[in-house]
């Protein structure tokens, strides 16, 4: 069974969490929520809580098909943690996809190596995207090699559509 890892901190965007959650289980996946604490629980950024089922220090970029990485504010957080980001730099590295959606690029710009690549984010975030290397695209979902990414929570049935036609 292909194993993916969706990341969580505090004060996550809700449906770029649950939606792609529960779309990959249902298809088929095994899917583990990863924060910087395992059992820990996370405000999203309204009243509702998720809790992370893994601690990225115990996670291995080699025992997952690929990451998610939702939006929100949390990944402004989950760049603050070594091991969180070790790990998305390891996925980046084995060139296993790696997708995020609305503010989530803010964790690809910290990890991974954008220069040249095409993508997109939460408009607010473009400048961050450039400055990293990249081009950013106006588009509900832009793949670019191992990179998947989609603007804001009106784009995750494109962006979910990616994901899995990327992992297979």
């Amino acid at each position: 069974m292909k194993r993916v890892a969706i990341l969580i901190e505090k004060f996550f965007d809700e449906k770029e969490l649950i939606y792609p959650y529960y779309r990959l289980k249902e298809a088929g996946y095994e899917v583990h929520l990863v924060g910087s604490e395992k059992d820990e629980t996370y405000p999203g950024k309204s009243t509702f809580t998720e809790k992370s089922t893994h601690s990225s220090k115990e996670v291995k970029a080699e025992d997952y098909d690929a990451v998610v990485i939702p939006g929100g504010y949390s990944p402004d957080h989950m760049r603050r943690n070594k091991d969180t980001i070790n790990f998305v730099k390891e996925m980046d590295r084995l060139g296993k996809p790696i997708a995020a959606i609305c503010h989530g690029p803010w964790m690809m710009v910290s990890c991974c190596d954008l220069k040249g690549k095409k993508l997109t984010g939460f408009f607010s975030i473009k400048d961050d995207i450039a400055n990293a290397g990249a081009e950013y695209v106006d588009a509900e979902v832009v793949v670019d090699g191992n990179i998947i990414t989609s603007r804001t929570p009106k784009d995750l049935p494109a962006f979910l559509k990616a994901i899995i036609e990327k992992i297979g």
